[in-house]
């Protein structure tokens, strides 16, 4: 339904269109207001809405409201806000808010099943695992140093070029380096995910498709189309970027059983007691 408003905007009369945008600016609050306040909140008459709906291919004001709905639930409206400089608090949280679940719902809706799960089998027989990034990456990587800690595995991230290079040539067999890039072009990050390679480490990228971090990788776990069009909005890669981490990291923990649970909830009391005393 969005989709459609936006494609039929140019065939619209100039009184539709202030409905369009009405609706196209905040269509959760558009979706509860009856025929009479979306008329009025667009400066227009009732009939107008009516003609709005029709030019919508919907039988009526009820019908588009429900396939609105219908589009709604499908999460397709979060990528339809834009921040502007006189922004409400109100409007400010959800926007904000809703650019964030924009970036989770194509996570969900692109990650290919199969790469992850290479991921997660490759990680869970690794003897020691390196996260590499840069920038806001490197931010990522040190929450995935703290996620994958637990789980008994000798873990270290690194964000300085010159250390993650000297580390990378010391790897050997069953190690593994997850290399987290939006662009998949920093040179630094390369550098070391060859020198991994050569040493025999196995490189997971967590990197836009087709990039050159993505061709040298033993597997990619695609990132696309998270650019921020706003210049106020919130780096959608790095929330994308560190529910990939989440994913990797249960799926590993899963993956060493109830024995593991078990373990790891006397260890987390363990330290808790230690701390405590």
């Amino acid at each position: 339904m969005l989709s459609e408003i936006e494609n039929a905007l140019a065939s619209m009369t100039r009184a539709e269109q202030k409905v369009a945008r009405v609706v196209l600016d905040n269509p959760y609050r558009a979706l509860r207001k009856s025929i009479g306040l979306l008329a009025g909140e667009s400066g227009v008459s009732e009939p107008t809405v009516m003609r709005f709906c029709r030019a919508l291919n919907c039988a009526g004001f009820q019908d588009f409201k429900l396939q609105l709905a219908q589009d709604l639930a499908t999460g397709a409206h979060f990528s339809k806000t834009r921040l502007s400089l006189e922004e409400s608090a109100p409007d400010l949280i959800a926007k904000v808010i809703d650019s964030d679940i924009a970036s989770l719902i194509k996570v969900r809706d692109s990650l290919p099943a199969e790469q992850v799960q290479a991921a997660v089998d490759l990680l869970a027989r690794a003897h020691r695992i390196e996260f590499y990034g840069l920038g806001g990456s490197g931010i990522v990587a040190q929450d995935a140093q703290h996620k994958f800690f637990r789980l008994g595995v000798p873990v270290v991230a690194y964000s300085d070029p010159t250390v993650h290079s000297v580390s990378a040539s010391l790897l050997s067999e069953g190690c593994v380096i997850v290399a987290i890039s939006q662009s998949g072009d920093t040179q630094s990050i390369i550098a070391s995910a060859e020198l991994g390679l050569a040493a025999g480490a196995d490189v997971i990228a967590i990197t836009a498709a087709d990039s050159p971090l993505a061709r040298l990788a033993t597997l990619c776990l695609p990132m696309n189309s998270l650019q921020d069009e706003d210049f106020y909005a919130p780096i959608k890669s790095r929330m994308a970027h560190l529910a990939i981490v989440d994913v990797l990291a249960v799926g590993v923990a899963l993956s060493r059983g109830p024995d593991f649970e078990m373990a790891g909830s006397r260890r987390k009391k363990a330290a808790l007691r230690s701390v405590a005393n």
